[in-house]
């Protein structure tokens, strides 16, 4: 089992904090234990740039919640993690804050891919950083369509769309040419699931017969009808499913 949520803006108060804890204990609950936990972007909700002394009061909370989790904790970068346009220092602190903003690992033969989305349309700041992420990515979808995988999954913040691979582009999504490059490049690949975040709603779609794209919705603020969750991953030789569970709701039978 793999987990995959959103940190929905973590730290606009007191609820988010209870919310992340009732994330922590549920994952903590769920048999079998899950390989790992992935918080698909929105780590923190202050904006580096201009909050910065209350940011850091989010990591602390943030970092103090989680040394609670007792499965690996995987971050995915976001907007509010580096900004809508990121800079090199706020790459950096991110860097300093969580690691690496791209990198892979394997899991029982399972090649995952994590991408810092904001660099596919956003990167304009920081265009020395954004082609050296997309000559990295490149190369990973070659790996990925090596043939040496059962599967191949990608985590990203920003989704490429919300339904439809052709639906108009939204603030939520990328615009037409991009997603529409990157898709078939990933499909092409072989890799079959990606995982996203940013829209505080469920959603998601297929890209031909063969790639999904998962939209997850936030441990914290929704903007729509959906309840705090987040989405718990089933993992087998033959396929991979996935169903959403809300905080309230251990039963992900």
């Amino acid at each position: 089992a793999v987990v995959s949520t959103q940190s929905g803006h973590y730290g606009r108060g007191d609820n988010e904090i209870r919310w992340c804890m009732s994330f922590v204990n549920m994952v903590n609950r769920l048999e079998p234990k899950p390989k790992f936990a992935v918080i698909c972007g929105d780590i923190l909700d202050a904006w580096p740039a201009h909050l910065p002394e209350v940011r850091t009061k989010q990591y602390t909370d943030f970092v103090r919640i989680m040394e609670g989790l007792q499965v690996p904790l995987v971050c995915v970068c976001g907007n509010h993690d580096v900004g809508n346009h990121p800079t090199a220092s706020t790459v950096q602190r991110y860097r300093t804050d969580f690691g690496d903003d791209w990198f892979t690992f394997i899991i029982n033969r399972v090649f995952f891919i994590v991408v810092n989305s904001q660099y596919f349309e956003f990167g304009q700041k920081v265009p020395e950083i954004t082609s050296e992420h997309e000559r990295w990515l490149d190369a990973q979808l070659a790996e990925a369509k090596s043939g040496k995988y059962v599967h191949s999954v990608m985590f990203q913040h920003i989704p490429f769309f919300i339904h439809r691979p052709d639906e108009p582009k939204i603030y939520y999504t990328f615009t037409e040419g991009i997603r529409e490059r990157l898709l078939r490049k990933i499909a092409d690949a072989g890799v079959s699931k990606v995982f996203c975040g940013h829209y505080h709603r469920n959603g998601g779609g297929w890209y031909g017969d063969s790639l999904e794209v998962i939209v997850t919705s936030a441990i914290g603020l929704q903007q729509g009808q959906d309840r705090n969750g987040f989405r718990v991953v089933d993992v087998t030789r033959d396929g991979i499913s996935h169903k959403y569970v809300t905080l309230d709701n251990i039963d992900v039978s």
